[in-house]
């Protein structure tokens, strides 16, 4: 993590929470060590002395952190007793069911919705996943489920493929290849779920998907980007693929906010799913309509989605543009 990384994803925050049209703007925080070298202990004191440094910035109708890459649900404790301040929390401390699954669920409706435009589903068809952390693990999961077929996933051990598709619940029937040849295997929707600008000018030629749903943030670089629209893949961008676990955060947020003396009115996790469905596929559907009217891409369609939702408020607010 770097502090150039970290303006670019808090700016990308902003217009992610205006295509899925929940109120929060953009920011983004993060702390340089490798999570991996570090005890429990070690973690929940880096994460209270980071929280004291922080805390003239966040607060409940200002800024509200919840875990992102290389956290989880603990880090949301560490900040201690705040319910409406940190969302991602344990269940136990007024976290949200659904919030574990939320990005990867996310992925998940935002993939039906595309590949409903083009008259596909999931049963049937070829995956093939880059990174099996929490979005990727659960994105395995929906597509086995629904029938589709994951013939290739990597994590940061290795890779390993099965042209019949992998056995996710056992994760067994599979045998190892080569990283490197992992984002240019043959298959019909490519998904990238781990670290930025690994699709770029130097293997973009050589992907073979037909999809790329990008569950990352920053996966595809700009010219990347281009030379794969010339090819015809069809990419479904960051800002609105991976905006599953914001969205949920928002509704943990809500539900808090909605106590009353002291106890927390909890959705059921059907609720939450049904909400996040209909977040999800809304945000689509106001993509889809930009796209035709301005004859724009999915990129470009989402990103002037957000920013017009902005630049409305702003000047609704009397603010200048």
């Amino acid at each position: 993590v770097d502090p150039d990384e970290v303006n670019a994803l808090a700016q990308m925050m902003t217009w992610k929470t205006a295509v899925v049209n929940i109120p929060y703007g953009g920011a983004k925080g993060g702390i340089r060590c490798n999570p991996r070298e570090l005890s429990i202990s070690e973690l929940e004191c880096l994460t209270r002395v980071f929280t004291q440094r922080i805390h003239d910035l966040i607060g409940i109708h200002r800024d509200v952190p919840a875990p992102d890459m290389g956290t989880n649900s603990q880090y949301s404790k560490f900040h201690g007793h705040s319910p409406a301040v940190v969302t991602g929390k344990p269940i136990d401390l007024e976290g949200s069911l659904g919030r574990e699954s939320a990005t990867g669920l996310g992925w998940f409706f935002a993939t039906q919705s595309l590949l409903g435009e083009y008259g596909k589903s999931i049963s049937g068809m070829k995956f093939v996943i880059q990174g099996f952390g929490n979005v990727g693990s659960w994105a395995a999961k929906l597509i086995h489920d629904r029938e589709g077929h994951v013939i290739a996933v990597s994590d940061i051990t290795g890779a390993i493929r099965n042209p019949a598709g992998i056995d996710i619940p056992e994760f067994q029937g599979g045998d190892a290849m080569d990283p490197n040849d992992l984002l240019i295997h043959e298959c019909d929707v490519l998904i990238p779920c781990a670290l930025r600008g690994v699709i770029n000018k130097e293997n973009a030629a050589d992907v073979k998907a037909k999809f790329i749903i990008e569950a990352a943030n920053h996966p595809t670089d700009p010219e990347a980007d281009e030379m794969s629209s010339q090819k015809g893949v069809v990419i479904l961008p960051d800002i609105y693929a991976n905006v599953g676990s914001v969205t949920v955060s928002y509704f943990e947020w809500v539900q808090v906010k909605g106590s009353y003396c002291g106890v927390i009115f909890t959705w059921e996790e059907d609720k939450v799913n049904c909400e996040l469905k209909k977040y999800m596929h809304k945000a689509f559907l106001d993509i889809k309509a930009l796209c035709q009217t301005h004859e724009r891409g999915l990129r470009m369609g989402a990103f002037t989605l957000g920013v017009n939702r902005v630049v409305r408020a702003t000047l609704l607010r009397g603010w200048e543009a």
